[in-house]
């Protein structure tokens, strides 16, 4: 299966606390850190709910 790479490059910082645990629940805790995820619609729906915190590379 595909798998996605997820890097955090804003702080979740004076964002609402649904993004700040979507970025946890990620598995993201500071700026400049990086995940890998496989490609399914619960991940995807995840960074859509962060897209301006994260950044999404295919791997």
């Amino acid at each position: 299966m595909a798998q996605i790479k997820v890097t955090q490059i804003k702080s979740g910082i004076g964002t609402k606390p649904n993004q700040r645990q979507t970025l946890r629940s990620l598995g993201l805790k500071r700026i400049h850190d990086s995940v890998v995820q496989e490609d399914r619609p619960e991940i995807r729906g995840m960074v859509a709910t962060v897209p301006h915190l994260v950044r999404v590379e295919e791997v």
